[in-house]
């Protein structure tokens, strides 16, 4: 019997549950090649037209000049995308919980907490409300207004908000863990694991650091970017390949 087949729980070994398990891995599946096409466009975005503005001032301008590409730029695609890890860890935990369920249970918990802060953060929506306000104010009074409230907004965002920033961190040291116990499960190929310790750890290290040495920090961060094009894949062809085991066995 492979490694893989070994991996499938004796509970889920029976016809209901196997069909369940079976579905579960191939959702898993799915949302990491969804990831990666995410992962994809951020960068495209980022290279064709530029990261977020710097003041509230640009962001209205943006908005204002292109509605869509101005809702991109400023995290749209992240609200409409990144609920789906919630999914995504999910399978992880259900697959994991067999080989150590005190980490697997307590890293998904982790990453459940700092992605509901996270998500509580991006403001691509009070952006177009305040967008459309500023292009119809008329008086200089109400634009300065307007001004003000467009940078709390961007002091309060994914990329500078305490709750952003801490549910980063707790979503990238819970994701650190569960590749850990990746690393001990026959279920995920032991590069998918390690990559994670390595891509999570950076991806951790750089909210960690970013606010006393920035530059490192950006470094840090590219670095980790990039890996996410390669663990994706691999994690989706794990889970493709436990779907398949399941069906076999």
């Amino acid at each position: 019997m492979s490694a893989s087949a070994k991996a499938i729980p004796n509970e889920f070994k029976t016809a209901g549950l196997a069909s369940s398990w079976q579905r579960l891995c191939q959702l898993g599946g799915i949302i990491a090649l969804v990831m990666l096409g995410y992962s994809l466009a951020t960068m495209l975005l980022m290279v064709a037209f530029g990261g977020q503005p710097a003041t509230a001032q640009a962001a209205y301008a943006m908005l204002q000049a292109n509605r869509l590409v101005g809702f991109l730029r400023l995290d749209g695609l992240t609200i409409l995308v990144m609920p789906l890890y919630f999914l995504l860890f999910f399978s992880l935990y259900t697959v994991l919980k067999h080989k150590d369920a005190i980490f697997a249970g307590l890293a998904s918990l982790l990453v459940f907490a700092g992605l509901t802060l996270f998500l509580a953060t991006p403001s691509a929506f009070s952006w177009l409300a305040l967008s459309d306000k500023f292009a119809t104010a008329t008086d200089n009074s109400m634009k300065a207004q307007l001004l003000a409230a467009g940078e709390a907004v961007l002091a309060s965002d994914l990329w500078h908000g305490s709750g952003a920033i801490l549910g980063g961190i707790l979503l990238q040291t819970g994701a650190l863990v569960i590749s850990l116990v990746m690393l001990g499960s026959p279920a995920f190929g032991k590069l998918t694991a390690w990559l994670g310790i390595v891509m999570f750890g950076l991806d951790l290290a750089h909210l960690l650091v970013m606010f006393f040495f920035p530059a490192d920090g950006v470094i840090l961060m590219a670095v980790a970017g990039t890996l996410y094009l390669a663990w994706f894949p691999l994690l989706a062809r794990d889970f493709f390949r436990l779907a398949k085991k399941n069906s076999e066995a």
